[in-house]
């Protein structure tokens, strides 16, 4: 659009020079060296000069309403990209801060875990592992279990 204003204001500038610098005669409007059939009247080139301004106005605000546009949509990119960057960064603490919970989790069930078993008490046999019951997720991966310590815990 800017292109195609710049082209029309280019063209409009062009024609009135052409009128401006090649008219000798009051009411006889030549442009390029080349004759405008039925304007013999000044009025009749008044139009024209019109018609020349009217052209050169068009190609203006094609020009600025393309630039207008541009610098708009590179705005609207700029802050699209900031809030991205900065969804990220919550994305990632918010990561950090439930893997922390997670570990804590994990070492408090270990914990747990090792402070049943007493000193003297034997060593349970290693059983097959039972068939894990949860939710499918979508696309065929693994079944993410329903039920988990780190859900049941109440702080």
């Amino acid at each position: 659009m800017v292109f195609l204003g710049l082209i029309l204001v280019a063209a409009a500038i062009a024609v009135g020079a052409g009128v401006v610098l090649d008219s000798t005669d009051a009411a006889h409007l030549v442009v390029f060296g080349q004759s405008v059939p039925g304007v013999s009247n000044e009025w009749q080139v008044f139009l024209a000069g019109a018609a020349v301004a009217i052209v050169f106005v068009v190609g203006m605000s094609l020009v600025f309403t393309g630039v207008g546009r541009r610098i708009r949509n590179r705005r609207d990119l700029r802050d699209l990209r900031e809030e991205r960057e900065e969804s990220l960064s919550t994305l990632e603490m918010e990561k950090r801060r439930l893997e922390r919970e997670l570990a804590r989790v994990r070492q408090g069930a270990a914990r747990q875990g090792s402070g049943r078993q007493g000193r003297g008490a034997p060593q349970p046999q290693s059983q097959p592992a039972a068939p894990v019951q949860g939710v499918r997720v979508a696309g065929g991966g693994p079944r993410i279990p329903s039920s988990s310590p780190f859900f049941e815990r109440n702080d």
